[in-house]
């Protein structure tokens, strides 16, 4: 395989083992692993790290590898946006993977392809592995493109990250002139929603780093090459160690089993986002409906949202 993998790693032993796999069986030449440090607080957690590192590294095959394996714990949002500069500071493109984003075979070739046809093209800043609507949307050509640029399993180019600005100092002029309006579609709820997503990762409120790619992306006109089929399954959910992955794993990645795709590809004839498929990721990955609108409103609002926390505990309590 052509080009260089990152591998994001912490203190997740089991997945990090099925993962590594993956990358092993696609055998690249170049292979960067990092990790951050343990938390001294949590017990256990220096062994676990120390056993994902030794997991991430035990490349048998001819391959180049390069660690950045943090002293001092920093966090997701830093940790992973700082590695993320460093391999970029190492290669011009590449794919990305973390402990917990388990790829099909042919996600490998799909990226590789990819990251090549579209290397000078800076319409397009994204090569996604994952489609969480392949059931309802399945386009002629082997890929499509959408303006989510979603990260569970992933390639780039540095000339597209070099954009990247984890404190979003360009994000209130853009919000305030209605830089949102087309990318969105004129969708008002889903203006709103993206809005407030934004307005908490500027202000510190949101501790991971992807909101801010998102933001990026968008801010500089960069679509997003989704799969036909789905070539990621996220296998962090219903965890006690989830961070950003908490609870029952919902319906939509549940209907997204991945599915090999066929070679070779199909191109579509223009980078042109799909607003018929960005309209189902809103509708069935988002929920850009009123109902559901109207709830996250409710609970921004400080006294109703402890309130309807201190409900939901008391009935948990009872049953």
């Amino acid at each position: 395989m052509r080009s260089a993998v990152l591998f994001i790693v912490f203190n997740r032993p089991d997945t990090t083992k099925k993962v590594f796999e993956a990358i092993r069986k696609a055998q690249p030449s170049r292979l960067y692993v990092t990790a951050d440090a343990p938390r001294l607080d949590r017990a256990g957690e220096q062994e676990k790290c120390k056993e994902v590192r030794r997991i991430a590294t035990a490349v048998d095959w001819d391959c180049e590898v390069k660690t950045l394996f943090r002293e001092k714990n920093l966090g997701s949002k830093i940790a992973i946006s700082s590695a993320i500069d460093w391999f970029f500071e190492h290669e011009e493109e590449g794919i990305i993977l973390e402990d917990d984003v388990l790829p099909v075979s042919t996600f490998f070739p799909y990226c590789d392809e990819l990251l090549e046809r579209y290397r000078h093209d800076e319409r397009v800043g994204v090569i996604s592995g994952s489609n969480l609507v392949s059931k309802r949307f399945t386009p002629k050509e082997s890929y499509f493109f959408s303006r989510q640029n979603a990260v569970w399993g992933w390639a780039s180019w540095r000339r597209a990250w070099q954009y990247y600005d984890i404190t979003m100092r360009d994000w209130p002029e853009w919000r305030d002139k209605g830089g949102l309006k087309s990318i969105l579609d004129r969708n008002k709820l889903f203006e709103s929603y993206w809005t407030s997503i934004f307005d908490i990762a500027y202000n510190g409120g949101i501790i991971t780093w992807d909101y801010q790619w998102t933001c990026t992306c968008w801010y500089h006109g960069m679509v997003t090459a989704l799969p036909a089929h789905n070539q990621t399954y996220n296998i962090g959910f219903a965890r006690p160690d989830a961070v950003h992955t908490k609870g029952d794993v919902p319906d939509y990645i549940k209907k997204s089993i991945p599915e090999p795709l066929e070679f070779p590809l199909t191109h579509p004839v223009d980078v042109e986002r799909s607003v018929d498929a960005d309209a189902l990721i809103d509708r069935y990955v988002f929920r850009a409906n009123k109902r559901v609108f109207i709830q996250r409103k409710i609970r921004q609002i400080p006294l109703i949202g402890d309130l309807l926390s201190k409900i939901k505990q008391s009935i948990l309590k009872v049953l």
